[in-house]
């Protein structure tokens, strides 16, 4: 069975600032912002949020269908892709413009401030994927151009399929009407301690109430882990301590993968979370958002390490 991945592919542009955003923003002058970093550290590689958890849930030996566009310099994304038995299938290329493009600036806090282009994506359109329906045992609807978002959610909507919504940098490009779909018909949320405050804002929403609406509500805390409200009650999940830290961009979206695929599997939701922070803590011990290689028994020995049990077997 495979996974629906629903987001964008996209270059990645990886700045670094040798300070602290918020010491360089004074919040009574916001009418007047106007702030400038000096990045000694550039990087550019190949990211976005379909991508990512495709990529990573690829490595755990899940099979991803990703849902995505690229524009005329995506060829490569596309050949690296393919290089490493991930479908392009549903990857749609447009002449219509550049592939989406995030500018990512992270401070001596993991810190983040990230300008992103759509490219081609603002133009990219939602397949006809119907007669797949059957080889999809879960979705995610990520960040992407927030037409194709919704798209995604109502067609796992009509056809059953259960997802993730996960709308990120995206909560702001949404309407009300279209956050409150997204959530009410999800098997869950997934939100950043940002993102979800702003979601619960709008839609006038705790952790618990929002249960009424939503079977589960995932919030990750950075290096402080994952909260999760679910029926059960609530799971305070810690972090899985990476080695070292290089860059935390990506984290989140392989921390996606290992949840995902410990939901495909039946375990339980700690367990579950349990391999995405440990994925996720692999992943910032590295630049660049595309993880080479996993060794299973050591992301299975990371996670005993932490949470002194063994996760299940996949």
């Amino acid at each position: 069975m495979k996974i629906l991945v629903n987001g964008s592919t996209a270059y990645d542009v990886l700045l670094g600032y040798n300070g602290s955003f918020a010491d360089a923003i004074d919040p009574s002058a916001l009418d007047s912002l106007a702030v400038s970093f000096f990045s000694p550290h550039y990087a550019r590689h190949h990211g976005g949020t379909g991508a990512n958890i495709a990529w990573n849930l690829k490595l755990l030996g899940t099979e991803p269908m990703l849902v995505t566009t690229i524009g005329t310099d995506g060829g490569d994304y596309r050949t690296l892709l393919e290089d490493r038995k991930i479908s392009v299938e549903h990857v749609e290329q447009l002449t219509t413009g550049a592939t989406a493009t995030a500018i990512i600036g992270t401070d001596s806090s993991e810190r983040q401030i990230t300008f992103f282009h759509p490219g081609a994506d603002a133009d990219g359109s939602w397949p006809d994927i119907t007669d797949r329906r059957e080889e999809i045992s879960h979705a995610i609807i990520s960040p992407r151009n927030a037409v194709l978002m919704m798209e995604g959610v109502r067609w796992c909507n009509e056809y059953k399929v259960p997802y993730l919504f996960d709308p990120g940098q995206q909560v702001i490009a949404l309407s009300d009407d279209e956050l409150r779909f997204g959530v009410e018909h999800s098997a869950g949320v997934i939100a950043n301690e940002y993102e979800w405050g702003l979601i619960s804002e709008r839609l006038n929403l705790t952790e618990e109430n929002a249960l009424l609406k939503t079977p589960m509500v995932i919030v990750t805390q950075g290096d402080k882990g994952v909260l999760c409200y679910c029926e059960s009650g609530a799971l305070n999940v810690g972090p899985c301590a990476p080695e070292k830290v290089v860059n935390p961009t990506g984290a989140g979206d392989a921390f996606r993968a290992g949840l995902l695929t410990g939901l495909q599997n039946g375990w339980s939701n700690i367990d579950a979370l349990r391999l995405g922070n440990a994925m996720g803590s692999l992943a910032v011990e590295l630049e660049g958002t595309l993880i080479d290689h996993v060794d299973h028994d050591a992301i299975w020995q990371r996670a005993a390490d932490a949470y002194g049990e063994t996760l299940p077997n996949l």
